[in-house]
């Protein structure tokens, strides 16, 4: 995994942890209100986690299918890696000019 996606996953803990952590000083406070909001807490830290590991899950999927089709067809690949950089420089100059240089 590289960086960011380390950090976007330590950031989400903390998130779960504070939220852990709420519940819990909440656990004594009596009111419909408060019971309502700590379960819907509760269903959103599940989800959550829930849509983190499948998202994790996917991005790696991707990146092994990615990676095995690039060892496949290097070349093509470097093409396409040339051609959207030549595509990009060209509306990058295109958009500079619009404005003046």
């Amino acid at each position: 995994m590289d960086r960011n996606t380390q950090d976007i996953g330590q950031d989400l803990g903390r998130l779960a942890e504070d939220a852990r952590a709420l519940i819990s000083a909440t656990a004594d406070i009596a009111g419909d209100r408060v019971g309502e909001a700590r379960k819907r807490l509760e269903q959103a830290l599940e989800n959550g986690g829930e849509i983190y590991h499948r998202a994790r899950d996917r991005a790696i999927a991707g990146a092994k299918v990615t990676d095995a089709a690039i060892h496949q067809h290097p070349y093509q690949a470097m093409m396409v890696g040339v051609g959207v950089g030549a595509l990009l420089g060209y509306l990058i100059a295109r958009k500079s000019d619009r404005n003046g240089g």
